[in-house]
């Protein structure tokens, strides 16, 4: 929080700024008599002409008006929605930087919010900063029966319209084509949030990249849609690759995507992956990592870390459809998964039986409950993987797992700043976290990955 001299800055002002930082968001930081001016689309080491468009009182957001000097990071982006969309914060910045930046921010995390006396080790690169992505969920407005899907503009729900974006196979373009032929022959409409009317809500891709399989999905505000076989057709003409297309069910007046129920209108319920020689289903709802490649590299490091030798009792929370804990089942005595959402679980005990792996049990419970329950039931692990949503771990999730007293946790987060939360929590629970690695889950974006493996302190066992 600025705390000095009130700084004379008025809203359409222009100022010299030197952007010396950056946001969790991505957002560049400068200061101008030292209060925080925001500024989008900037890199560290840019000087530029900030136009003031927002004053508070202790900062101030700006806009571009000038770049003055380059940063020696700044190159140009290669996409023309990268500006308005605000999904790619660093299309402007090198790839290194970006890196850099990642894995500062996961160490000033450790430090900050965690006080721990420890870096992570390395952050782990992708190999591809695009095309990445195995699942894109586009909302859509329809004007004149004539389909606009994109994505949400920064901080708003404005769309902006781009079916070609950098991240995206390329396959979801062609099959945004086919929605677009489909919504103008059937005379669809767009749902409303103001008055919760109309059809299509989103539009909603998966791919396996390691089998090619497709599935498209319609989020709708209904129970069924205008010329299902029309739109069949036209996905099929364009996605030689499609198994599945689905209708996803959601009445509700919120702004959650997915309902809870889907129903298959054409081809299988699911389509198939492979991870790490593993075979996995994935089901409209199922939690699966996004970027095929680094989640192998991620799972890797998980698995290093976990050390096992085939003696242990492994507890996945929040296994999703048993990803993690199947690709070590066959480095353990048993492994037993827990996650809340029932087709998760069901596409678990699926990916269970076609790997042939016996030594598992999958419970369809809330995480700290789930955990509970094998408490009671003597079930007492050796090895925890803790794969929580963004907000981390519940505090009675935590308190669950230190009354289990596992040797080893291994944490894998996709938030550093509830994660050195978490480890801070663990570290007055007797858990020393030993070792911590970054991973670039999602490059030209803001977000990193982390995994880190926290060891019971012997001297107090």
């Amino acid at each position: 929080m600025f705390r000095g001299k009130i700084v004379e800055l008025s809203k359409n002002d222009n100022i010299e700024l030197n952007i010396d930082a950056l946001t969790s968001e991505g957002s560049g930081v400068g200061r101008y008599d030292g209060l925080a001016v925001f500024v989008n689309d900037t890199v560290p080491g840019d000087r530029i002409i900030a136009h003031i468009i927002k004053r508070s009182k202790n900062y101030a957001i700006g806009k571009i008006d000038k770049v003055i000097s380059p940063s020696s990071s700044r190159i140009e982006s290669d996409c023309p929605y990268s500006q308005k969309c605000g999904g790619c914060s660093f299309r402007n910045m090198t790839y290194d930087e970006e890196l850099k930046y990642k894995l500062s921010r996961v160490n000033d995390s450790l430090e900050r919010i965690g006080h721990l006396d420890i870096k992570a080790e390395e952050i782990i690169s992708a190999e591809s900063v695009d095309h990445y992505r195995n699942k894109a969920q586009y909302p859509v407005s329809i004007c004149d029966s004539e389909l606009f899907a994109g994505f949400y503009a920064y901080k708003s729900h404005r769309i902006i319209p781009c079916s070609d974006c950098r991240l995206q196979p390329e396959e979801f373009e062609q099959g945004i084509k086919a929605f677009e032929k489909w919504v103008e022959a059937a005379d669809v409409t767009s749902y409303d949030e103001n008055t919760g009317r109309g059809l299509l809500r989103h539009i909603y891709f998966r791919k396996g990249f390691a089998t090619n399989e497709l599935m498209a999905c319609a989020v709708i505000n209904g129970d069924s849609i205008p010329k299902a076989d029309l739109l069949i057709e036209l996905l099929l003409e364009r996605l030689p690759n499609l198994k599945s297309v689905v209708l996803n069910i959601n009445k509700n007046k919120t702004n959650v995507i997915l309902g809870k129920n889907s129903k298959t209108i054409w081809g299988s319920d699911t389509i198939s992956d492979m991870l790490l020689g593993k075979r996995f289903v994935i089901s409209p709802n199922s939690f699966y990592q996004v970027n095929h490649s680094q989640c192998e590299r991620l799972y890797e490091k998980a698995r290093k870390y976990a050390g096992l030798t085939g003696n242990e009792v492994l507890l996945d929370l929040y296994c999703g459809v048993g990803t993690i804990g199947l690709t070590m089942a066959d480095r353990v005595k048993q492994l037993v998964g827990i996650e809340i959402i029932p087709q998760a679980i069901e596409n678990a005990k699926i990916n269970a039986e076609l790997n042939g792996i016996t030594n598992s049990k999958f419970i369809c419970a809330d995480a700290a409950k789930g955990a509970d329950l094998l408490k009671k039931e003597g079930i007492k692990p050796d090895i925890v993987i803790l794969d929580p949503p963004r907000k981390g771990c519940d505090k009675a999730l935590l308190d669950t797992v230190e009354q289990m007293s596992p040797k080893k946790i291994v944490y894998v987060s996709c938030d550093s700043a509830t994660l050195a939360r978490d480890l801070e929590i663990l570290k007055n629970k007797d858990y020393i976290t030993q070792s911590v690695t970054a991973v670039d889950m999602f490059p030209r974006t803001p977000h990193v990955e982390a995994v880190a493996l926290i060891i019971k302190n012997k001297v107090n066992r």
